[in-house]
Parts: structure tokens; sequence; C-alpha cells
């Protein structure tokens, strides 16, 4: 339930050279330009780790990230902090957070409800590092409830509130009765799942014979019975991953059910922001710090739109932007670029420039995977409406077009703000965030009929209660895909960590992290930013850029791991791949990835 940013910011461009060769050159109006910005270990060819010598020894290196999402986030941080000269570079006019987004007519919007979850430790050190109180920056821990034309199907709990036990042990005694209508036996069928689960990361080979099957051929293959693929699976992944079963990667889907599901009991315990927006509590003080101790240059309304690359020394030397006032420019001399692009954004900026593509296919491989769509609204009713838990999902309503979706009672997990959440106005009644995702049928759809989809067809069916109530005021937005989709097939495709172009790295929550990888998987805020952390680690690590004063090869900056593991996952790792690994010579792979 999470969209990854991809946003931009505001701040007038200008530039303080420190060195003759840093200057930002070429800058004249015309019309904008058309395109836009917006892991695991491979067998790795990894790029030279050479120490650049640098012309200005004494100038801090002048780095371009393009992309403010918590990739791009993390990554200026890294380099902010290291003294490196930072310009952030997104196409929406402020992603610093400081101009909170709203309405027409005033009040609070913000795409997509995104959750964090229990094991985040890098973003809620973050959160302390900022002096932001977690108890004013998030809810408690909340249950999420599934809702079908039946009725509630199931309700995830604070699974950290039950008997601790082994997981999954613990995870199935939390659950036994939270499962309205779903039996036992089709319950049951899940268990080849975990077997999966322990096989996944056994070694490069068996990753990737996962990647190329869908999600439901090994759910098939292991067993899983329609009805709990149907009523529960399906609906999960579509608002997880945001596409069905049978387009998705079965890697992905083990290894995000992993994280959530089988490492620990309670890492499924979620908390929403609970005041504002992201953007406001958490984007905007950081940002604000970085412009102020660190230098960090905002260029907003800004897309990215080539990226010069000299073959000789397969070196990036420049970016090219266009701002959306038709002002266009370039940046040059730079020592580095971060691209903290999904594959929209980084499809945008690859097809027009033809010497990155030629000289490095693995930025024309991550361009050509698909993206999905995102439907995200707001709603002010004229009555509240009681609904027992924030966080609910919709499944196997037909009207839902295909979309995974998703609503939430704003005024519940708001409730101290909810003045706010009204634009200053009296409340009135309940305030709804839907969002759909994989929804491009729904984004066809007028604004008008998207809200009586929501107001006179799934949210009554859902949820009684919300029968006769009628919208005060709604917004409607569409983000053509916005978020990464985790196709069969396509680990080799996504970007890499370090590329084959020494002073270019990529960040985000699609990329491969090679011997960096991190223990947050799947589309999650957290891997996001620590990939981002990680990027500009490497920059720093491997000399390619340097902090003012020369100084280069700094460990650069520290990051969190997540929780070990729980033993008996461990050891069930490890006696698989013992035993697997003993199967392996006389022929007898396993049969689910066959």
């Amino acid at each position: 339930m999470t969209i990854e940013r991809s946003d931009a910011a505001s701040t007038r461009l200008s530039s303080t050279s420190v060195c003759p060769r840093h200057t930002m050159t070429r800058t004249a109006p015309t019309h904008p330009a058309s395109t836009s910005a917006s892991t695991r270990p491979s067998a790795r060819a990894r790029p030279s780790a050479r120490r650049v010598v640098r012309a200005c020894a004494t100038a801090a290196s002048k780095v371009v990230v393009v992309g403010a999402g918590w990739g791009g986030l993390g990554a200026a941080k890294t380099l902010c902090e290291a003294g490196c000269q930072v310009t952030l570079v997104d196409a929406q006019d402020d992603p610093t957070g400081a101009t909170p987004t709203v309405t027409a007519s005033g009040k609070p919007f913000e795409p997509g409800t995104r959750g964090f979850w229990k094991d985040y430790p890098n973003i809620t050190s973050l959160v302390r590092e900022l002096g932001v109180e977690e108890s004013d920056a998030f809810t408690e821990y909340t249950p999420s409830s599934f809702w079908s034309p039946d009725g509630l199907e199931a309700t995830a709990p604070v699974f950290g509130d039950s008997v601790a036990l082994p997981s999954p042990l613990g995870q199935i005694f939390a659950t036994f009765d939270n499962f309205k209508r779903l039996p036992l036996t089709d319950r049951a069928s899940m268990v080849g799942l975990l077997y999966a689960m322990l096989d996944l990361n056994r070694d490069e080979k068996t990753f990737e014979a996962y990647d190329r099957l869908t999600a439901h051929e090994l759910f098939i293959r292991m067993g899983l019975s329609e009805r709990l693929v149907d009523d529960f699976i399906r609906p999960t992944l579509l608002v997880g991953l945001f596409k069905p079963p049978e387009e998705l990667s079965a890697a992905v889907v083990m290894e995000l059910l992993y994280y959530y599901a089988l490492a620990h009991q309670d890492s499924f315990d979620v908390r929403w922001i609970k005041t504002k927006s992201i953007s406001e509590v958490l984007v905007a003080p950081l940002c604000e710090k970085l412009q102020q101790d660190h230098g960090l240059k905002v260029m907003g309304g800004t897309f990215a739109s080539r990226v010069d690359v000299d073959e000789s020394t397969r070196r990036a030397t420049a970016v090219h932007f266009a701002k959306k006032t038709g002002e266009k420019g370039v940046i040059e001399d730079v020592d580095a670029v971060v691209f903290a692009l999904g594959a929209k954004g980084m499809k945008s900026v690859v097809s027009n420039s033809s010497v990155l593509a030629r000289t490095a296919p693995e930025f024309s491989a991550a361009a050509s995977l698909g993206a999905i769509d995102v439907v995200a609204t707001r709603i002010w009713l004229d009555q509240y409406v009681d609904v027992e838990h924030p966080a609910n999902v919709f499944s196997r309503f037909s009207g839902l077009r295909g979309a995974g979706g998703t609503f939430f009672m704003l005024d519940q997990l708001q409730k101290d703000s909810e003045v706010e959440l009204w634009g200053g106005e009296e409340p009135k009644g309940s305030v709804i965030a839907a969002d759909f995702y994989n929804g491009t049928a729904v984004a066809c759809m007028s604004d008008e009929d998207v809200v009586k989809l929501l107001t006179e067809e799934l949210l009554p069916a859902a949820v009684p209660g919300f029968a006769g109530v009628k919208a005060l005021d709604y917004e409607v937005r569409r983000y053509p895909g916005a978020v990464s989709w985790f196709s069969p097939g396509s680990y080799p495709k996504r970007p890499p960590l370090e590329t084959s172009i020494e002073n270019i790295v990529c960040a985000g929550d699609w990329v491969r992290m090679g011997d960096r990888e991190h223990g947050a998987k799947g589309l999650c805020q957290e891997r996001a930013y620590v990939c981002g952390l990680e990027a500009g680690n490497s920059l720093l690590r491997r000399g390619t850029v340097a902090p003012s004063g020369g100084v280069s090869g700094g460990t650069g900056h520290p990051v969190i791991p997540v929780r070990p593991d729980e033993a008996q996952v461990v050891l069930g790792r490890a006696l698989n791949k013992r035993v697997m690994d003993a199967l392996d010579p006389l022929g007898l792979a396993s049969p689910w990835i066959r």
C-alpha cells in the first residue's frame, strides 16, 4: 500500500561555482521537453573501483541526483553530509514538502496511503535524527480488514499484541479466528509456500528459476487452493505489489512474503502517518536540514532529459534538463549522477541518451521494463461512518476492473488533526482516501464516475454504513506508470546499484543492490531509502566523488540492518540448502522450479 515518490522541487536554478569547471550553462527559454524524470546480488560484473584523479582537489564533487523519492532523498543525504555539492532534480513542483499539496478547495491531498512497517529501522532512525517524536509522526500499529461482496473476509491483526510464538506458528495462532469465511483446509494449503520462502535464496540459479515463474504458476505447483488465492492472496498482492499473481515474478512474491510474513512474527505490524502527510512530516524537515546545513540545491518542476557520456572514459559528463516553464539547460562537468528513477523515468532519460544506451546496455534493459498505473482519491463525506479498522482492502469486487483497491478512514487515522483534513473548515463527516493500483481501467473513467464507483458501489457493498452517504468534496488524481512492476523474468533487467558507467549509480526499490543487499524487500519505502544511502556510499567508497578538501574513499552513511531472522527460520534455510546441494549433482532438482 505504497507509492514511491517521483517528485521535484521549486527552488530556482542557480549555481555557486567552487571550481572553474563546475558551471551550469546554456540556459534558455524554449518549449518543455516531452521527456520526464520521474537485488539482490547478481553474478556481479562490478565496475572498476579506480580512484579518480581530481582536476580541482579542493573542490567538492558535483553530483546530480535525478528523482526525489525515498531513493533520491537517501542518496542526497549521504552525499550532502559527506560534503559533496548536490543538485536534486525532479518533475514535481516541490518535492521538499515545504509546499503542501492541496486541492482546488484548499484541502490537503497526498497520493497513496503508505504504511510504515515494523522492520523499517533506517526510516525510524531518520525520524529520530530529525527530532520528530515517533508518537507525533505515526499512529499506533493498527489492524487491517479485507472486504469482499460477501462482507468481511479477514483481519490482519497487530501480531505483536498476540502470544509470542516461533514464526510461523505465531502468525497462525494470531489469525486463527481472523479469517471469517475461508475454511481451515484452504488456509492449510498455504504450507507449500513456507518451503518456497526457505528455498528462494539458496543460490543465484535458484532465485532466477523462481523469478522466471509467475507467482500463480508457483501457487498451482505448490497446491494452494483456488479459494485461498482468489479471496486472500490475490487482493493482498494487488495492493502490495500492485499486480495479480499471473503477472508477478514468483521470486519477488516469495521475497515479500518472507520479509513480512516469515522472518518474524510481528513483521507485518504497520502504522500510518498521524497528521498532515509524509511530505510535510518527514520529507520537509529532511530537505530543510540538507538545504540549510549542507547546501542542497533543489530544481523543481524539472525533467532530466538527457545524460551525456564520454565513451573514451565511460563517464557521465553532463545532465540536460527541461523545466515545465519551457526553459532548457544543462548541468556540466558533473562528477557523478544518481538515477533515483522508476522504469517510466528511466525510459524517458535513456531514450534520449544514445551514447548511454549504446555504452551501458543495463540502462536500456531497465528502461524496457513496465510500470503500473495508480489512481488516488480523497472524498469528504457529509456524515461519519463507523468502520472498525482504519485500513481496509477491497477483494473480489467486479467494480475494481482488475485493480487492487484500498480505502482508509483518515478521520480515524488523523483524528487529532481533523480540522486540517477539512482544510480549516468545520469537519462534517468521514474523510476517505481510496486508491486503485493496476488501475489503468479505472484511470479511463471520469472523476465523477470514479467517485460514484466508490460511494455508490464499492464502499456500501463492503460496509453497509456507507449507503446513502454523499460526497461534499472530492479529488481524483492519476499517476501513469507510478510504481515498479516486478514481472516474471524481470530480475536480470532491473538496474544494478553500481553500473558499468563508473560515476552513475542507481537507487530505488527495484534496484539490484548486489553485495550491499538489505533485508527490506519488495516495494518498500525502507528498501528505496536504504538503496539511496548505499548508492551515495558506493560513490564515496570507490573514490568516485570526494567532499570538499578532496578527501575520498570515506565510509559514508551508516546503514542499519533489519533484525536477524528468527533462529528456526535460519535453521530451516540452512537445512534446505544442505539437502538440495546434495541432491543437485544427482539431477534431483526441485519439482516446483524445474
